[in-house]
């Protein structure tokens, strides 16, 4: 950890800079600010969004549902090649810093703001965290392999959400005492979301039957972008939906590219409809609550993304990947996910084995129990204290006693603080 300054009074609250950039960095940071409330005398948590994908479909609504406050800086990066991007948003993030002086940086996940964020931060002599660190494919081709690779590499702090990313940072040289098990926060938001989960609007009459139909979400360039990749991934679906209705949120970069693909009918609207002579119907991206309802009520998910392979196994959910591997091993061994790779050949035997059997039971592996952001909150409260062994406070934040007296935190009254934790910390 980079030291303190000693002129640094220690009775200060510090500033702890959380950033978000894109949609999937939002259901995991909600609980970690939410967790930090209770900290107020030693931690001043500050939002950064740097609006590395930005509209109101892919990220206000996603605050409105998760009940985060309105970002404290917004950098206005925008989106552009992956270089462009984290240019941007480490210029824009370097002003931040300057005007800011934190005493904290915390990133998340694996987007091009992270790897940004990350650099900027160990440039300025910030003490950086990483939560979700230690995830790896072991594939160079991924950009986002690149950036969690990196920000593991710069972080001070490296939280982790299962035993197989200890062991990949173990692997890589990391120091033992700067790796915290805390576990996985986006399952503290499903677990904590799941009940006021809601149905798209019209949802009931486009003919997709509770614990009858099939979720699709595909979004890698690698697939989308590529004609000889989507069109008989596609195609496989729209034959495979003769036998089970599928519902596919379409983001309006891959629906423009299905178009250019002539997969879509001129006219053709987005709107719960089917595709012409098929069951495979298309939607507008989700709201965070309404993509928690069907993809819990959903006989199966097809998905190329990381995080919906946890929380389809929290949720009990087959899950097939459609990728030639996966940074979240632990979904394969623990979970309900099934590797069937980018080929659309392996779809149909793999889709007809999974309704074959039962729907399973969540499963949740070590640490997914809701608690994770609590953890981190109290780990980070501990090092603002200057604890000198954050080892042994996660070990005493897990003990049984420690778990029973940490309920999940709930929504908080306007102008009420709550009261600090009685978790052992």
């Amino acid at each position: 950890m980079r030291p303190r300054r000693e002129d640094d009074p220690v009775d200060r609250p510090r500033k702890v800079l959380c950033v978000v950039g894109a949609r999937p960095n939002f259901m995991k940071m909600a609980p970690i600010l939410e967790a930090m409330r209770p900290y107020g005398d030693t931690l001043r948590p500050v939002l950064v969004h740097t609006g590395q994908h930005y509209d109101a479909a892919m990220s206000d609504v996603f605050f409105d549902d998760l009940d985060i406050p309105a970002p404290d800086r917004f950098l206005s990066v925008g989106s552009g090649s992956h270089a462009e991007q984290t240019g941007r948003t480490m210029m824009a993030f370097e002003r931040c810093v300057a005007e800011e002086a934190p005493d904290l940086v915390v990133v998340v996940g694996d987007v091009n703001s992270t790897l940004a964020c990350a650099l900027v931060a160990a440039k300025a002599q910030v003490p950086l965290a990483h939560v979700e660190a230690g995830l790896r494919s072991r594939d160079p081709s991924m950009p986002e392999e690149t950036n969690r690779r990196v920000a593991d590499l710069l972080s001070d702090l490296l939280f982790t959400h299962c035993r197989e990313a200890d062991e990949n940072l173990l692997g890589e040289g990391i120091d033992p005492s700067r790796i915290l098990f805390a576990g996985n926060v986006m399952i503290d938001s499903v677990l904590r979301w799941r009940s006021r989960a809601r149905a798209p609007r019209g949802f009931a009459g486009a003919g997709l039957p509770e614990g009858g139909y099939g979720l699709v979400t595909l979004h890698r360039p690698a697939l989308v972008d590529d004609p000889s990749k989507l069109v008989p991934f596609v195609g496989t679906l729209v034959g495979l939906s003769r036998e089970v209705p599928f519902l596919y949120p379409v983001h309006p970069r891959t629906l423009g590219k299905m178009r250019e693909f002539g997969l879509v009918p001129e006219g053709f609207e987005a709107d719960l409809s089917p595709l012409p002579g098929s069951r495979l119907h298309l939607c507008p991206p989700l709201r965070y609550l309404e993509f928690l309802w069907v993809m819990d009520r959903a006989r199966l998910v097809v998905t190329d993304s990381g995080g919906i392979q946890e929380e389809t196994s929290a949720l009990g959910v087959p899950c097939l990947t459609a990728r030639d591997n996966t940074e979240r091993g632990v979904t394969l061994t623990e979970g309900t996910a099934r590797l069937v790779g980018t080929d659309p050949a392996a779809l149909p035997r793999a889709v007809a084995e999974t309704l074959s059997r039962p729907r399973p039971g969540p499963r949740l592996p070590e640490r997914w129990d809701g608690r994770a952001a609590r953890r981190i909150a109290a780990l980070l409260d501990a090092w603002a204290r200057g604890e000198p062994d954050l080892g042994a406070v996660l070990q005493r934040l897990v003990t049984p006693a420690a778990t029973r007296a940490a309920p999940a935190p709930g929504p908080t009254a306007p102008g009420h603080r709550p009261s600090r934790p009685e978790a052992p910390a």
